[in-house]
């Protein structure tokens, strides 16, 4: 008698462009691309996060990527002023200032690091979150027709909302696509779908959106041997499918929901031998963290020594490990 079948599971399937120490990764998107970037940050791999801050519509994105590649300067017109304080349309809040020129250094210093880490980048991860896009219009006291990132508190009012057309969309990625290989010949594209529900849009409304995203993406997928997608959005939503791996809001993913795509990505991209120094180096991350009871006696002195020595031994065999500051760290707690 056959067992019953409770759950369906995606497996990973491993990539032929993996992941190393020697890369660096730039990340742009939705808050789960955050999410991966913080758990890569973590890990000490070389990232670059978001230039512009989380965006979640297609357009949007692209547009941070032009910015980038063309190292576009914002000057004051670019700003707007809202509530005492100076925004832009095309960035996040965390991005705004007090005082123009505030906001402008943020704005265009993360531009400047974006773009100089984009030509070198060897992979570039792409997730989007939403195909709906709000639009400024004529109620708006500024440019009628942008599409925006963020809607910095505005009035309600100043915003149309427009789902994207899938065949828009799909002309918009291949312009970006082409756009990027351009300006990085040998950049490796991975796409993403965010698995975070837009309910403010409606159940309904979200699932359109998400399919829209689904049928361009893999239009792009499907058109070069540089560009892959990775299933994020099936590995919650489909493989998972349960409100218990949400949180509280039953919008974002939880920590368990958040780990288990962490760990298909892992078997994904990365080789056994980088796998295995993911797990030396979060060892030493967390021991950076350990909080002893008696600092200064021979036992925690003992343990800092072994510290330092995985630390050297690691860079011994890995002279290109960012482990410089852990090893300073552990001297300094010795010395001290």
């Amino acid at each position: 008698m056959s067992s019953l079948k409770f759950k369906l599971t995606l497996p990973s399937k491993r990539s032929e462009h993996a992941i190393g120490y020697r890369d660096g990764l730039f990340l742009i998107g939705s808050c789960f691309s955050e999410n991966i970037g913080a758990k890569l940050n973590s890990h000490l791999f070389k990232v670059f996060e978001n230039p512009h801050g989380i965006l979640f519509n297609p357009i949007s994105v692209s547009k941070s990527l032009s910015d980038c590649i063309e190292n576009k300067e914002y000057t004051k017109s670019d700003l707007f002023l809202l509530n005492e304080v100076w925004n832009s349309w095309h960035h996040h809040s965390r991005f705004s200032g007090i005082t123009a020129n505030e906001a402008l250094g943020k704005i265009n210093e993360s531009i400047s690091k974006g773009q100089a880490f984009l030509k070198t980048a060897d992979h570039i991860i792409i997730t989007l979150g939403s195909a709906w896009l709000y639009k400024l219009n004529s109620q708006s006291p500024h440019a009628a027709g942008q599409v925006v990132a963020n809607n910095h508190k505005a009035p309600a009012t100043w915003f149309d909302k427009e789902l994207m057309k899938p065949a828009a969309l799909t002309i918009l990625l291949k312009k970006m696509v082409e756009q990027l290989l351009q300006f990085n010949p040998h950049l490796q594209i991975i796409f993403t779908i965010s698995p975070v529900r837009h309910l403010r849009e409606g159940l309904v409304e979200n699932n359109r959106s998400k399919a829209v995203l689904i049928q361009a993406v893999h239009e792009i997928v499907e058109s070069a041997e540089n560009i892959a997608y990775f299933p994020s959005y099936e590995y919650v939503i489909d493989d998972l499918r349960d409100y218990r791996f949400y949180a509280e809001d039953l919008v974002h993913p939880n920590y368990a929901a958040s780990n288990y795509v962490w760990e298909k990505w892992v078997e994904t991209y990365m080789n056994e031998e980088t796998q295995g120094i993911m797990k030396q180096v979060a060892e030493l991350q967390i021991a950076m963290q350990h909080k002893p009871f008696f600092a200064g006696s021979q036992q925690h002195r003992t343990f800092l020594e072994n510290c330092i020595a995985k630390s050297e031994r690691l860079l011994s065999l890995y002279p290109y490990l960012p482990l410089n500051d852990q090893v300073q760290f552990f001297k300094q707690e010795i010395a001290k």
